[in-house]
């Protein structure tokens, strides 16, 4: 058991609270056509993109009478308009999560992607201003063939100016 884990939980009171209070706040500069043109040809690269994608007069034509980015644009690849608080994740440092809040985390050495799911929602057209932030949705412990595993999941979500959701992503991790 790690040396900052109380009782028989690696799940402290100061964990517990800072679940469902918002981290990582950031706002995009405006999307712009050339970015989702370049995004749609990295992507589709060595095949040619969806002319939605490129072509202002086809897009026109189409349900979104306009050119939309892929679902997978990520408006923040390149640079971000405000950067917000981010907690800082220093090369093998299990706890980066619970530090950028100020508290204690568990004392664990080993931090593995245990999945990824995505829901998509408007797409993003130029001129979008993006915002996100995320969320400690919950911690719970297992046991599996390594001993007791720390499962923690993180909620992203993206709106556009108008406030609707863009994309909302559930990061799972396995600590132990």
């Amino acid at each position: 058991m790690s040396e900052r884990s109380s009782g028989d939980s690696w799940i402290t009171d100061d964990m517990r609270a800072i679940v469902g209070r918002p981290f990582n706040k950031i706002r995009s500069y405006p999307v712009s056509i050339s970015d989702i043109r370049k995004w749609a040809i990295a992507v589709h690269y060595p095949e040619a993109p969806p002319r939605l994608y490129w072509d202002e007069e086809y897009a026109r034509a189409t349900a979104f009478a306009g050119i939309v980015a892929p679902e997978d644009f990520n408006p923040f690849a390149w640079i971000s308009a405000e950067p917000g608080m981010r907690a800082r994740r220093a090369a093998f440092d299990a706890d980066y999560l619970e530090r950028g809040f100020g508290i204690a985390g568990p004392g664990l050495t080993t931090n593995l992607n245990a999945g990824l799911s995505t829901e998509y929602g408007e797409r993003m057209r130029p001129g979008d201003v993006v915002s996100g932030h995320s969320e400690v949705v919950s911690y719970t412990e297992k046991h599996g063939r390594m001993g007791r595993m720390l499962i923690t999941v993180i909620r992203t979500v993206w709106t556009n100016q108008n406030g609707a959701r863009v994309k909302r992503t559930d990061q799972t991790s396995i600590r132990y």
